[in-house]
């Protein structure tokens, strides 16, 4: 069950981004990289970027590698060190939770649905895909 409070200060962490952002017209997908924050792995930073290239079969996420912009140090950052569940798993489902709500409901989310392809994961890590364009 989404954490409404939480929630709205990621969508306006996004609608802030993606309003006072042009995003750059070779983007082809999108990528919600997580960051561990702090040495336990309890805080993790969320930070969006836009990738001229996407590649729906690449498991490992190489495409969100070629970064046309980013977010960079503006992160939106959850503290996970009073839930029961404190797996990278939920982590990412929480994360994740946020973003597909925003797909749905979000001001901008033209702009992210627009794209070939979004994805999400840790920065070091494999990358799940969230959305996928429909073919024309």
């Amino acid at each position: 069950m989404i954490q409404i409070e939480i929630y709205e200060h990621f969508a306006a962490w996004l609608d802030n981004l993606l309003e006072n952002n042009e995003m750059p017209k070779n983007t082809a997908a999108f990528n919600f990289n997580l960051y561990d924050e702090n040495a336990e792995g309890l805080v993790y930073a969320m930070q969006l970027i836009a990738s001229d290239r996407f590649d729906p079969d690449d498991e490992s996420g190489e495409w969100a590698c070629y970064n046309a912009w980013s977010s960079e140090e503006d992160l939106f950052m959850l503290d996970f060190s009073d839930e029961e569940d404190q797996s990278f798993e939920h982590i990412q489902s929480v994360f994740t939770e946020f973003v597909n709500e925003y797909l749905e409901n979000g001001k901008y989310k033209d702009i992210l649905l627009d794209s070939q392809g979004i994805g999400i994961g840790h920065v070091d890590g494999d990358i799940d895909l969230i959305y996928k364009a429909e073919k024309e």
